[in-house]
């Protein structure tokens, strides 16, 4: 059937259904870009890419039943307390040094 066969009822019923269409995409245009949507997907994101770090850390020091691999935390505990005392004495030995004077110009 044509356009031009077409009756006013018809017509009305397809701009009516064309518009309720319409009014969904720009309410969903709306939700995703509003800003508590996008910091909420922000927040989302970054969990996801926390977890699957973490998870994938925890995996290397862990066994499947859930024991420690003490093979691997022994070494990294050392690494971790070497930096923790180099970061120590390189605040202690910045503090220790004498303060140059200024010259007044």
């Amino acid at each position: 059937m044509s356009q031009a066969a077409e009756n006013p009822a018809a017509i009305e019923a397809r701009i009516h259904r064309r518009r309720e269409s319409l009014r969904g995409t720009l309410e969903e245009i709306g939700v995703r870009v509003h800003p508590s949507t996008i910091v909420g997907d922000a927040k989302a994101r970054a969990a996801a890419s926390v977890d699957r770090t973490v998870g994938g850390f925890r995996e290397k020091l862990t066994h499947e039943d859930g024991s420690y691999r003490m093979g691997r935390i022994i070494p990294l505990a050392m690494a971790v307390v070497v930096v923790g005392l180099l970061v120590t004495s390189s605040r202690s030995s910045e503090a220790e040094r004498p303060k140059g004077r200024r010259r007044n110009r």
